[in-house]
C-alpha cells in the first residue's frame, strides 16, 4: 500500500482504493437502458448517481488543489436535483471521467499534508461538531461515495441485476 504524507489521511487511503473498485463493480454490465431508470418516478436514475459519484472526485480533488473542473458540474454539483429535461451523459463518459480524475486525486492524497488537511474550509453546514476542514471535507466526499454505490447497489437488484461483487482489480491504482 502506498504511504501517504499525512498520518491523518491514511484511514482514507484503502477507503478511497476500494470505492474506486466499488464504483466500477456497481455498474459492471448495467444496461444504458435502465441506467436512465426511475423507481416510481421517485428515485434518481443510475447515471445520476455515477455523475454525482465522479463530481465527487472532482470536488475533492478541486479542495485539494487540483483545477480539473467536471465537465458536468451543471448536472450534480452538490447533489443538484435530477432534472428529467436534462441530457445527461452516459455512463462511458462518466466512466472515462472517473479515471481521469480519480489517479489525479489518488496522488494528491498522497501528497497532502497534515497543515494543509488542517486548513479551513467552509461549506456551510453551521454544524457545531463538524469543523469545516479540508480534512473533514475528504471524510465527507468518502462518505457520499460510501452513500451513492450502495445506492447504485439497491438500484441493481431493483432492477433485476445480480448483486455488486467485490472483486479487485490489481491494476486499478488509484
Amino acid at each position: 500500500m502506498d504511504t501517504p504524507k499525512s498520518n491523518k489521511i491514511e484511514i482514507v487511503i484503502p477507503a478511497y482504493r476500494m470505492h474506486s473498485q466499488s464504483f466500477l463493480n456497481v455498474l459492471d454490465g448495467i444496461s444504458e437502458q435502465d441506467a436512465l431508470k426511475r423507481i416510481e418516478g421517485k428515485t434518481n436514475h443510475i447515471i445520476w448517481m455515477a455523475g454525482n459519484f465522479v463530481n465527487m472526485r472532482y470536488s475533492l480533488g478541486w479542495v485539494l488543489g487540483i483545477k480539473d473542473e467536471d465537465p458536468y458540474t451543471d448536472l450534480f454539483f452538490q447533489g443538484k436535483a435530477l432534472d428529467e429535461n436534462y441530457n445527461y451523459p452516459d455512463l462511458d463518459e462518466l466512466k472515462k471521467n472517473f479515471h481521469d480524475i480519480s489517479p489525479k486525486v489518488y496522488r494528491k492524497l498522497l501528497e497532502v499534508t497534515d497543515e494543509e488537511l488542517d486548513e479551513i474550509f467552509e461549506i456551510g453546514m453551521n454544524i457545531p461538531f463538524v469543523r469545516e476542514t479540508k480534512l473533514n471535507f475528504t471524510g465527507m466526499c468518502i462518505g457520499r461515495e460510501d452513500y451513492l454505490c450502495g445506492q447504485i447497489g439497491l438500484m441493481r437488484r431493483i432492477l433485476g441485476y445480480p448483486g455488486m461483487k467485490y472483486d479487485t482489480d490489481e491494476n486499478l491504482k488509484y
